[in-house]
């Protein structure tokens, strides 16, 4: 390869909040530098996206939890909602169908969520409030597409 020519990368859908976007429900972030340094040793390039927000819920926001796994949510036998009472179902669903979108648009084979969300926690979301062992919606429905999901805690330098 030329010296001008730039090294090919791999794109891989990540959670906004890990590089640094405001977008948690709390108005914060979750930027994570090892993750950055690591996707780039790997040749790897981030597709940012935070489902919550493209499926249209604003940040800040409230809290939201699964009533049941997110398998069951997605096969329609349970919702999300928020600390509030809230049925934000829709908007969840919404941005998990955008994530997979965004995957498929780029090619992105592998996604590199945030944990204990109840959109991108990989092996623990929240179910009723509580941290339980499982996936959020995004990530069960990416993982049902295909794309090879990775959980990423947060907030390492």
């Amino acid at each position: 390869m030329p010296d001008d020519e730039p090294a090919r990368t791999r794109p891989v859908l990540v959670s906004a909040c890990l590089l640094g976007r405001t977008c948690r429900y709390d108005g914060r972030h979750n930027r994570d530098g090892a993750l950055a340094r690591e996707l780039a040793a790997r040749g790897e390039h981030a597709v940012p996206c935070c489902p919550e927000e493209e499926g249209g819920l604003a940040t800040p926001r409230p809290a939201a939890w699964l009533t049941r796994s997110a398998g069951e949510v997605l096969d329609r036998a349970g919702a999300v909602v928020t600390r509030d009472g809230a049925d934000v179902t829709a908007a969840f669903r919404t941005g998990a169908e955008l994530a997979l979108a965004r995957c498929r648009e780029h090619g992105a084979e592998r996604a590199y969520l945030k944990e204990r969300s109840p959109s991108c926690g990989v092996a623990c979301t929240h179910v009723d409030g509580a941290p339980v062992d499982g996936p959020g919606l995004t990530a069960e429905l990416l993982r049902r597409g295909g794309v090879e999901i990775v959980g990423v805690e947060g907030r390492r330098d």
